[in-house]
């Protein structure tokens, strides 16, 4: 099996990943929201719209 982040082959310890740092890339692509399921649930995109208009009435 290869790490999913690099393409090394993976350590038992941070399996699937072959490193800590790699685990680490992982989840920070989790947190900042660049993996993601799509939703076709016009609620979801109802709030999604509303968010994107409140963040671009905020001040940066």
């Amino acid at each position: 099996m290869s790490c999913p982040i690099c393409g090394k082959d993976t350590v038992q310890p941070y399996r699937p990943f072959c490193s800590r740092r790699c685990a680490d890339v992982d989840l920070a692509r989790w947190l900042n929201g660049s993996y993601a399921v799509p939703s076709q649930d016009p609620e979801d995109m109802d709030r999604a719209e509303e968010e994107v208009r409140t963040a671009q009435s905020k001040p940066h």
